[in-house]
């Protein structure tokens, strides 16, 4: 019929194309947030387990696998440790200004 317009054609997809795995978002099932760990805003010294854990997080993040393949266990391994290292070296670099006159200014009980 003269006037009436066809709409558009979809593109074909090949049956390939179509089964083809997605790829997921690398946020899905990771932690979006490392906790600090400096006074004041942590209360008292940040653990070893803390430490870790915001390796552990920040290597998941970068690399985007929530856990790594046996191929790469023993560089994902290492990465934490050394993010860890580097982690402790820096808390215990900071200098927190305020932080030793405001535990001063606490009651001793």
């Amino acid at each position: 019929m003269p006037g009436t317009r066809r709409p558009p054609r979809t593109p074909r997809v090949s049956r390939r194309a179509w089964n083809r795995p997605r790829p997921r978002r690398h946020t899905e099932h990771m932690c979006r947030s490392i906790k600090t760990l400096r006074p004041p805003v942590l209360p008292e010294e940040a653990t070893e387990d803390d430490i870790r854990a915001a390796a552990l997080q920040y290597v998941r993040k970068v690399s985007g696998f929530r856990a790594p393949a046996a191929h790469n266990r023993e560089v994902f391994d290492r990465a934490v440790d050394d993010i860890a290292e580097a982690t402790r070296r820096l808390l215990d670099g900071l200098e927190v200004r305020g932080a030793h006159r405001a535990a001063s200014v606490t009651p001793a009980e």
